[in-house]
C-alpha cells in the first residue's frame, strides 16, 4: 500500500495546523497584556450583566423558531442545488417531486410566519 496520493492531503493538513499554532502563538507573544475588569466580563451586546438564576435563566421560544426556521431553509437549499445542476437531466417526476418539497417548506414557513416567529420584538 502506498501512501503517496495522501501525501498532499495530509500536507494541507500538517500545514494548516502548523499555522494555527503559529498564529496562537504570535498573538500571545505579540498582544497587549492590559487585563481589567470590563475585559473579563461576559458581553451582552452592551447591557451591563444581570445575574442569573441558579438552574439558568429561560430563553423565549423565538430563539428557537429562528434557529428551526434558519434550518428549515438550509436544508431546503442543500436540496435545490443538487435538482438545479441536473434538471436538464430529470424526467417529470423530478419536477413533480421537487414542487412536493417546496409546497412542504412553504407549509413550514407559513406556520412560522403565521405564529408569530418572523416578528422579533
Amino acid at each position: 500500500m502506498s501512501l503517496s496520493p495522501y501525501a498532499p492531503i495530509i500536507g494541507l493538513f500538517a500545514l494548516a495546523a502548523a499555522f494555527a499554532l503559529f498564529s496562537v502563538g504570535a498573538a500571545r507573544i505579540t498582544g497587549p497584556r492590559r487585563y481589567n475588569k470590563a475585559k473579563l466580563e461576559a458581553y451582552e451586546c452592551g447591557i451591563e450583566p444581570s445575574p442569573q438564576p441558579v438552574g439558568g435563566g429561560r430563553f423565549p421560544i423565538k430563539f428557537y423558531l429562528t434557529a428551526m426556521l434558519f434550518i428549515v431553509f438550509d436544508i431546503e437549499i442543500i436540496f435545490l442545488y443538487p435538482w438545479a445542476v441536473s434538471f436538464d437531466a430529470l424526467p417529470i417526476f423530478g419536477f413533480v417531486e421537487m414542487v412536493l418539497f417546496i409546497v412542504a417548506v412553504f407549509v413550514a414557513y407559513a406556520y412560522v410566519w403565521r405564529r408569530g416567529g418572523l416578528d422579533w420584538d
